[in-house]
């Protein structure tokens, strides 16, 4: 029969095998299994009737301008390692089973991207390309892949102005910063945000804005999406709707002092969204750098055009609840523009909280420890002890005062019972004390008298048993061994359990890391 402490070690061990497969595993698959699917429309033919686009924003990934910690260290290769891992995940496990036509990154694939050597750069390029399988030519030959360019990217134009090797190392890579592309009947138009508020006469301002110029005079066929890294303008305090976890950030621009050009902002400016908005006309507006998600509306020309900012889907950008979208452009010619609200329909999906994760398997670790050290299993009884102990520590407290107290108004009498055990019994003296005349029973000194038996049913005898040798002191140092021999017993078998559920599980925790990092 399997000891009882045996059967806990088994019910531990197989606690944390489903929580490190939770955790590690399955919580990636609930994007796809259950809370998320692709949006369509019953008019529209259902989901046939749409191409899949995943959109994905700010994946920043870490380097040495992250946390500050210094480049190489420890503390740093942890971090980047953990993050990276999660997002590789995120995407194979969450993303990738949705079976997306289009992929869509929405601008920060780096965090200090414009303060990167060429070598630290090509370094996290090459992170960049194994998190989101791009190293491999054969996984996405179905599946198109574009890229809009993020201020953790390039910079802000105060930058950019006097780093143009910057935009060339970016364009080099993932193509053209200002560019448009179709998937199914509907355009969507990538828009470098970061110059739109630079300084009209500089190359990159002036770019921007002519490509924005060229496609506004194009005779518009399809409904158009427009694609910028920064959101458009809004009013302070404006309202994100449900799904934002964390406070509205407002309007701040940051620029030079001399050339006044852009050193930072978190919003387009309003004149530069107006301005947008009336020369494209878009339906959708899709946008990042927030890390949040927000939906907002705006009006250009008495039409009101929804705008849907994208959270991170890295855990350690100050979200925590990371997520993506899924877009569903229309396949179907829309006959005279009609039913442009059925043209693009989005959903939001989140992704498994890490955050919470992590701190399921520290109340798991605190459970487990708590358990093993109190639990009476093993044949020890752990509350029966611990009366014991308090009913002798009450004792000590009952005979070190009452003593004191009343001895000037009691006998005691030291009464062998049939086993040989010595008891000390106490009796008032409000009796005179009768001296036995016949001494071969008895033996008497001062107020004690010993005899062979013991007296019963007196009501006024209180009894209390004592060693023979030293009542007073062997109890104390008795109990002390005791207690300790307990707790060293405790430890012992605790540690034996603990040892035996880390030998299952942490080679599991292991397997489960390494293989999603693995190219498969």
């Amino acid at each position: 029969m399997m000891k009882q402490h045996h059967k806990l070690t088994l019910f531990l061990c197989l606690t944390w095998t489903i929580t490190l497969l939770y955790g590690e595993m399955v919580a990636f698959w609930i994007p796809t299994l259950r809370s998320c699917t692709w949006p369509s429309s019953s008019s529209m033919d259902g989901v046939d009737g749409y191409d899949k686009v995943a959109v994905i924003a700010d994946p920043q990934i870490m380097d040495k301008t992250s946390l500050h910690l210094p480049p190489k260290s420890l503390a740093l290769e942890v971090a980047q390692f953990f993050t990276d891992l999660y997002m590789r995940r995120a995407f194979f496990a969450s993303i990738l089973p949705f079976k997306p036509d289009v992929i869509l990154f929405l601008g920060d694939h780096f965090d200090g991207g414009p303060y990167l050597s060429d070598e630290e750069w090509q370094e996290s390029l090459n992170r960049f390309k194994h998190i989101f399988g791009l190293k491999s030519q054969d996984r996405f030959r179905d599946i198109r892949v574009h890229f809009l360019p993020g201020n953790h990217d390039n910079g802000y134009a105060a930058l950019l102005s006097h780093k143009p090797e910057i935009v060339r190392r970016y364009e080099k890579e993932f193509g053209k910063r200002n560019y448009r592309f179709t998937v199914g009947k509907v355009e969507f138009i990538v828009v470098d945000a970061q110059t739109l508020d630079g300084h009209p006469e500089g190359n990159l301002a002036a770019a921007t804005w002519d490509f924005v110029k060229n496609v506004s005079i194009d005779f518009q066929l399809l409904p158009r999406v427009l694609l910028t890294h920064i959101p458009l303008y809004r009013r302070d305090e404006t309202p994100c709707g449900p799904h934002r976890s964390s406070p509205i950030i407002n309007q701040r621009i940051v620029r030079t002092g001399h050339s006044q050009e852009i050193l930072y902002q978190n919003y387009i400016t309003e004149e530069s969204s107006n301005r947008l908005l009336d020369l494209i006309k878009p339906v959708l507006v899709l946008s990042g750098h927030d890390h949040d998600q927000c939906t907002v509306s705006h009006e250009s020309n008495h039409e009101h055009i929804k705008e849907h900012t994208v959270g991170t889907i890295s855990w350690q950008q100050g979200n925590l609840y990371p997520s993506f979208r899924l877009l569903s452009a229309s396949n179907s010619a829309l006959l005279n523009m009609s039913n442009l609200e059925e043209a693009v329909l989005t959903r939001l999906c989140f992704l498994p909280m890490q955050t919470h994760i992590y701190i399921g398997y520290l109340l798991l670790f605190i459970v487990t420890l708590v358990t093993l050290l109190f639990w009476p299993t093993g044949g020890v009884n752990f509350g029966c002890h611990c009366s014991d102990f308090l009913a002798h520590g009450k004792q000590l407290f009952k005979v070190g005062t009452k003593e004191k107290t009343e001895d000037e108004n009691c006998e005691y009498e030291m009464v062998w019972d049939a086993e040989g055990s010595m008891h000390l019994v106490r009796k008032a003296t409000n009796t005179p004390i009768t001296r036995a005349k016949d001494t071969s029973g008895t033996m008497e000194r001062g107020n004690a008298v010993m005899r062979h038996t013991a007296k019963k049913g007196n009501a006024q005898e209180v009894e209390i048993s004592m060693n023979v040798d030293d009542p007073m002191t062997n109890l104390p140092p008795r109990t002390s061994k005791s207690t300790a021999k307990f707790i060293i017993h405790r430890l012992v078998r605790m540690f034996r359990m603990l040892t035996v559920i880390a030998v299952v599980n942490i080679p599991l925790y292991m397997m489960l890391l390494f293989k999603d990092w693995i190219d498969q």
